[in-house]
């Protein structure tokens, strides 16, 4: 029951993450044919940086980690009344606290782009233009940051649609505002900040939707926490203890993206673009398998570690939800790494060259993606171990775990910078990834809460996917197909991949492997129904 319920959420939270990837593919199709990968778009993408900074810490991160647990643990163990009063009091400091930190940021922003892009100089249009777009783009902080705790609530009651909905809010109303850059560019002309300003406003108009939106769903689940300062109660205080090292746990992977920025902006413009890009199409599985099955798992850890029974029976429990999740992972990820890795020039080249994007921008962005590529399966890896060690409180370790890897990724990134460029920045991300990945992991088994069923899968997924990479190889040099245009041949490409291996898969029987855990729960439960009977009896 415990695999049916975390594969139900997870589809729900896969299908909603995969159709915000739709929206978010169109609208990087627009940035890359109004835009392409000059001086405008660089622009926007650092002043974007900060509020899309706290959104994965706070969304997809710290915030979550640090007060799911909390939440949980007053709901089941007192009453969800008392959890609501919780909440109350996180939100009502989370919104002190980050209003604080715009202001002072709003101020300061001339320094803030300076550290974030230091390799853009002072005349340089670039940094002139950041600074102005990220006045305005600063405020959705403050909004995706309330967005992000208000989802973690809905989470523990086991409800996603309005979490899921808040990235397709986002990306609709960029699409909207892309559209309108023509438009911008007839009044103001063809400088940076008056062709990227539809887009900077945008940004905020989406938080305030995202922030209606969610505010519906908490008033659906009668779980909306009130708005008015209150004094911290115990629950509350050792939460915010949490929180700091939760944050900068949490932080640490989102660190290595701003190492790359930094050190991208000192190379050949458009290197930050392309790692965008590179960036965007990464994300796909990671969101649709990877970022859906950590935010189904987390809930479902903190309540098992919540229960109120023996620690051995925890552990099963515990261990059980982890192997569930590796399988759906390892059938899911790896796979798509192999096909991201393989077409990777086909992918930009159908997806992204158009205008003033250029052939050139699709090839240099897909060296970005084959490095980003070689971490796909540790970052989805990585989601599984963070939130078993969350749940069982181990926030700290995650803090320390994660500034290592913030060390391994600047020094990886110094080096091979030197010799793979932009691509460099993206190997070192995954490297440091990895190295992150293995240390959880280590943790995770060393305290016997790491389920072991699911490497009975490998040998078949990694056949199966050899099988589908060699046909990929093949097809991509049959004559004729190069005839075709850009995007009929990427779509071609990726449609025989998926149907050959999905086939191979159900050849081998990988299908069962999702259906076993749901079916030994149903014998398990119907054999104690039968012994419970015979004991009537």
């Amino acid at each position: 029951m415990a695999f049916r319920s975390l594969l139900s959420a997870v589809k729900v939270v896969g299908g909603l993450t995969a159709l915000s990837r739709l929206f978010g593919f169109l609208r990087d199709i627009i940035f890359a044919h109004l835009l392409g990968a000059g001086s405008a778009a660089d622009a926007f993408l650092v002043a974007f940086k900060l509020p899309n900074l706290f959104r994965r810490l706070t969304a997809e991160g710290a915030l979550t980690h640090a007060f799911l647990p909390a939440y949980s643990l007053a709901k089941e163990q007192k009453n969800p009344q008392h959890a609501i009063i919780l909440a109350t009091e996180v939100q009502a400091w989370l919104f002190l606290a980050l209003s604080l930190i715009v202001l002072i940021l709003e101020l300061m922003m001339g320094d803030v782009i300076a550290v974030l892009a230091p390799g853009y100089g002072e005349g340089d249009m670039r940094a002139q233009a950041a600074i102005v777009l990220a006045h305005i783009t600063l405020p959705y902080l403050v909004m995706i940051s309330l967005v992000g705790l208000w989802s973690a609530m809905c989470h523990a009651e086991d409800d996603y649609l309005g979490s899921g909905a808040s990235p397709i809010i986002l990306n609709l109303c960029l699409i909207a505002a892309a559209l309108m850059i023509p438009l911008s560019q007839r009044y103001g002309g063809y400088e940076p900040v008056y062709m990227a300003l539809p887009l900077a406003f945008a940004v905020p108009i989406a938080g305030l939707i995202q922030m209606a939106v969610m505010q519906q769903r908490l008033i659906a689940l009668k779980r909306r926490p009130h708005f008015r300062f209150r004094p911290l109660s115990a629950e509350g205080r050792k939460m915010w203890r949490s929180f700091l090292p939760a944050a900068l746990g949490a932080g640490g992977m989102q660190l290595n993206l701003i190492v790359d920025l930094i050190l991208a902006s000192w190379l050949a413009v458009g290197s930050l673009s392309w790692l965008y890009y590179a960036d965007r199409l990464a994300q796909l599985p990671l969101g649709v398998i990877g970022i859906a099955i950590g935010t189904a798992l987390l809930p479902r850890l903190s309540a098992a570690e919540a229960q109120q029974v023996s620690i051995e029976e925890k552990k099963q429990q515990f261990a059980a939800l982890i192997s569930d999740s590796f399988i759906l992972s390892v059938i899911a990820v790896l796979p798509a790494t192999a096909g991201l890795i393989m077409l990777a020039p086909e992918l930009m080249a159908g997806l992204f060259v158009s205008g003033a994007f250029t052939a050139d921008d699709g090839i240099q962005a897909a060296y970005a993606l084959i490095a980003y590529g070689a971490g796909l399966p540790a970052f989805a890896f990585i989601k599984i171990t963070q939130a078993g060690l969350y749940a069982c409180g181990k926030a700290r370790l995650v803090l320390w775990i994660s500034l290592g890897c913030v060390v391994i990724n600047l020094i990886l990134s110094v080096i091979l910078m030197q010799v793979f460029a932009h691509a460099g920045l993206a190997l070192a991300t995954s490297l440091s990834l990895w190295s992150g990945f293995l240390a959880q992991f280590w943790f995770l088994a060393s305290a016997r809460r790491m389920g072991w069923q699911w490497l009975k899968i490998l040998p078949k997924t990694l056949t199966a996917i050899t099988v589908m990479s060699a046909l990929l190889y093949w097809l991509r040099h049959m004559e004729g197909l190069e005839l075709l245009h850009d995007s009929l041949s990427m779509v071609i490409l990726v449609l025989c991949g998926v149907i050959l291996y999905t086939a191979m898969a159900v050849g081998m029987g990988l299908h069962h492997h999702l259906r076993r855990p749901e079916q030994g729960a149903q014998k398990q439960a119907s054999q104690q129904t039968k012994t419970k009977r015979a004991d009537r009896l």
